[in-house]
C-alpha cells in the first residue's frame, strides 16, 4: 500500500491497517499514548505511590525464595536498563536468557557484565539450534511478517516456565512505551497455537529444547498460578540517551547498532527481509514513540526514516542464508512468495476476542498488560 496519509503528530501512515486519524490528522496510536501517560504520569506523587505499592507486592511474595521476580534479559538497552531499576528499587531478580543461537557478541558481553556487576544470578536457556533454526524457516516460508514471533513467544514461554519452576508470581519486562510505542496486530501477531501451527504445516523437527505455551497454559500461568507481568518502565523516565550514557558507565554496556539489533537474525530481518518484502519500517514505531516522548522532532524523525536501515551489505545477507541452512535461490523463493497473515493460519485469536471482557477485568487487577488490550481490542477493531 502505498502512503497516502501520514500523522500531523508523529510519523505513522496508512500502510498500517489499523491506522485511524481524528479532524486534526491525528492517529490513534498517538490516543493510546495519551492514555498511557495520563495513567502513568512521570514526576508525580500518585506515580511514585503507585510504583513504591508494586515493588513493595513483590518483595512480599519473597518469603523464603531466594528470588522475588524473573526478569528476561537480552543484551539490549531496554532490558539492561529494567535489570538496573529493579536492583535499584530493591528487588532481587533472578536474570534469564533465551539464546536461541543468533546473539551478536556485543549482548553476550553487556549480558555477563551487567550481571556480575549488579550481582544478579542468570539462568540461560538454550535452544538446539537445528530445532529453532527449523521454527524460524517455518515463518520465512509461511510468507507472514511475524517471524520474530518465535523467538518472542518462546522467551515469553521461558520466562513463565521459570518462574514456575521457582515459584515466583512476578516478571518484569522491559517494554517502555514512550520508546517502542504499540505494535500494529497486522504486524505482529503471536499465540502459542499459531507458532505451533506455522511450524506443522511447514517445519520438519521436533521441538524439545525450549517451551512453546499454548493460550490455556497462559491463562493458567496467569488466573490459576497468579503470575503478573509489570512493566516498571512505564513509571519511570525514560531518555534514550541518558540512559545509554548511565548504562557505558554504570555497566560497561556497548551499543549494537539498532534498535533490536542485539540478535544479528533481527537485525537483518527487521532492515532488511520486512522493508523489502513487507515494505514494513519498524524504526517509524519507534521514532513515533520518541517524538510522542519529546525526545526528537518529527522533521529529524523523517530525515531518519529517509535512510536505508540495511547496512550489512552482501557479507550480512550471505551469513544469515548460510547459518539458516537455505542457498540465495530458496531465499528468493521465499522472498516473491505471495504475502499473508496470522489470518491464514489457525491461531487463537477467536478465542481472545471472546475473552475481551474477562482480559479487559484482568488488566484493570493488573494481571495481564496494557499492551495486550491496546494492541488486542483498542487498536483493533474489525
Amino acid at each position: 500500500m502505498a502512503v497516502e496519509k501520514v500523522c500531523s503528530k508523529c510519523v505513522l501512515d496508512n500502510t498500517i491497517e489499523e491506522i485511524q486519524f481524528d479532524n486534526n490528522n491525528i492517529c490513534n496510536f498517538c490516543k493510546i499514548h495519551e492514555e498511557l501517560e495520563a495513567k502513568y504520569p512521570l514526576n508525580t506523587e500518585k506515580t511514585k505511590k503507585e510504583l513504591d505499592s508494586v515493588i513493595r507486592k513483590i518483595k512480599n511474595q519473597k518469603r523464603s525464595r531466594k528470588y522475588d521476580c524473573v526478569l528476561g534479559v537480552s543484551g539490549g538497552r531496554d532490558s539492561t536498563y529494567t535489570l538496573f531499576q529493579a536492583v535499584k528499587l530493591g528487588l532481587n531478580p533472578l536474570a534469564v536468557h533465551f539464546d536461541n543461537g543468533w546473539n551478536s557478541d556485543i549482548a553476550v558481553e553487556n549480558i555477563r557484565n551487567a550481571t556480575k556487576i549488579l550481582n544478579v544470578d542468570l539462568e540461560t536457556v538454550v535452544a538446539d539450534w537445528e530445532e529453532f533454526k527449523d521454527l524460524q524457516l517455518s515463518f520465512l516460508k509461511a510468507s507472514v511478517p511475524d517471524a520474530e514471533v518465535p523467538t518472542d513467544w518462546v522467551i515469553f514461554s521461558v520466562l513463565y516456565e521459570v518462574a514456575k519452576k521457582e515459584n515466583i508470581k512476578f516478571i518484569i519486562h522491559g517494554h517502555s512505551f514512550r520508546t517502542e510505542g504499540s505494535t500494529p496486530l497486522s504486524w505482529t501477531y503471536m499465540d502459542g497455537k499459531y507458532v505451533k501451527s506455522v511450524h506443522k504445516i511447514f517445519g520438519r523437527k521436533k521441538i524439545k529444547s525450549f517451551p512453546l505455551m499454548s493460550a490455556f497454559d497462559y491463562f493458567k500461568y496467569t488466573f490459576f498460578y497468579k503470575i503478573k507481568q509489570i512493566r516498571i518502565l512505564y513509571y519511570l523516565d525514560y531518555d534514550e540517551k541518558k540512559i545509554i550514557k548511565l548504562l557505558k558507565t554504570k555497566l560497561k554496556w556497548r551499543d549494537y547498532g539498532g534498535k533490536h539489533f542485539e540478535s544479528s537474525y533481527t537485525s537483518f530481518f527487521q532492515s532488511y527481509i520486512l522493508m523489502k518484502k513487507f515494505k514494513i519500517d519498524k524504526r517509524k514505531l519507534h521514532l513515533s514513540a520518541l517524538i510522542r516522548s519529546g525526545q526528537i522532532n518529527r522533521s529529524s524523525a523523517i530525515i531518519k526514516l529517509k535512510k536505508d536501515p540495511y547496512i550489512g551489505g552482501e557479507t550480512q545477507k550471505i551469513y544469515t542464508l548460510k547459518k539458516l541452512g537455505i542457498t540465495g535461490k530458496e531465499f528468493d523463493l521465499i522472498m516473491n512468495k505471495k504475502i499473508k497473515s496470522f489470518k491464514d493460519y489457525p491461531t487463537s485469536y477467536s478465542l481472545i476476542k471472546l475473552l475481551k471482557g474477562p482480559l479487559y477485568i484482568a488488566n484493570k487487577l493488573g494481571m495481564i498488560p496494557d499492551s495486550l488490550i491496546n494492541k488486542y481490542f483498542k487498536l483493533n477493531n474489525k
